[in-house]
């Protein structure tokens, strides 16, 4: 009796992934694929129907392609977000690391989709998880200013203070990668107020106040000062 359970749930695997294919218009070659392509094709695609007929079908969530890349992680690099919130709402890992080290939820951070962040965080994101250039998701998210992205970090109990590779905080790069104006002067706020340590310097011990300071941020120097920064 086990064994018919298994081979009917196989079956329907199977005939989740020609429907898809079917759907799409693609040839009879195409039925040959596994569900876990299929479920490949339809977050490259951000093809919903396409990924809400494989869940129902027990399609595996998180195969991965060549590069190690999984569907959820194809969604958020292709901007398709409501693709990525079905499956991280199927049980999607979003702890899943590529190849290059991205994982759905740094990728997420260092997208600013604040949106996908938070539905995320429920499903235990890894905060010991480190990007291609040894960050958390709050550096590069920090970096490009996306002020909601960082409120939702923030939130998460993520180390305000992680050094990367380069050697630089959050507050650094804020500093040395932004532009100085509204919305990074508003992450630097927000990382302050979150318990940013205002002195961690650099690897040439130039702190986030020089920086600053050298490029002429006044509003977010006076923020770093204001917080004990020298």
């Amino acid at each position: 009796m086990p064994d018919g359970r298994r081979l009917r749930s196989a079956a329907c695997l199977w005939l989740a992934a020609i429907m898809v294919l079917a759907m799409t218009g693609r040839g009879p070659a195409d039925t040959r694929s596994s569900p876990a392509q299929a479920m490949l094709a339809a977050a490259e695609r951000g093809d919903l129907a396409a990924l809400r007929t494989l869940i129902a079908g027990r399609a595996p969530l998180d195969p991965a392609d060549g590069a190690g890349r999984t569907p959820l992680l194809i969604a958020i690099e292709r901007g398709h977000l409501t693709a990525a919130e079905l499956l991280v709402g199927a049980g999607a890992d979003i702890n899943a690391q590529a190849g290059n080290r991205d994982t759905p939820w740094l990728l997420a951070g260092a997208r600013g989709h604040a949106g996908l962040l938070r539905l995320m965080l429920p499903r235990g994101p890894d905060l010991a998880l480190r990007n291609r250039f040894g960050g958390s998701a709050l550096i590069p998210a920090c970096e490009r200013g996306h002020v909601e992205a960082v409120a939702v970090l923030l939130g998460s109990g993520i180390d305000v203070d992680h050094v990367n590779d380069l050697g630089w905080t959050c507050l650094l790069e804020i500093v040395i990668l932004g532009d100085g104006g509204p919305r990074h002067r508003e992450v630097a706020r927000l990382v302050l107020a979150a318990g940013a340590t205002p002195n961690l310097a650099d690897r040439e011990g130039v702190t986030p106040l020089a920086h600053a300071r050298r490029k002429g941020q006044r509003e977010i120097a006076e923020l770093i000062a204001a917080a004990g920064g020298r």
